[in-house]
């Protein structure tokens, strides 16, 4: 006999700094509610990438360069985490004919 666990409601974002998930995402919110949390943090890290691609940097140093390519890859790690959850809603949504 197999067993299928029911689905979680909350799944767990991407973290390297901790080792217990402390940030969630509602399956049961709203699709429009994950697409504009998606859309908020895309359109936030291409703003801030262009932004720094405009900038000239002369007198960067190391450290600066890494803080800039961990914000961008925090809020893309959101973006992906989110996408994930509203894709596998619209899979698993029944079609109507």
């Amino acid at each position: 006999m197999t067993t299928t666990n029911p689905p979680r409601r909350f799944t767990p974002m991407s973290q390297f700094a901790t080792d217990y998930p402390v940030l969630l995402i509602d399956n049961d919110a709203p699709i429009r509610e994950l697409h504009n949390c998606v859309s908020e943090r895309l359109n936030a890290v291409l703003k801030y990438l262009n932004l720094m691609a405009c900038t000239s940097l002369p007198d960067y140093a190391e450290n600066d360069i890494n803080t800039v390519t961990n914000i961008a890859l925090i809020l893309i790690r959101d973006v992906h985490d989110v996408f994930r959850v509203i894709e596998q809603r619209g899979f698993d949504a029944p079609q109507n004919p």
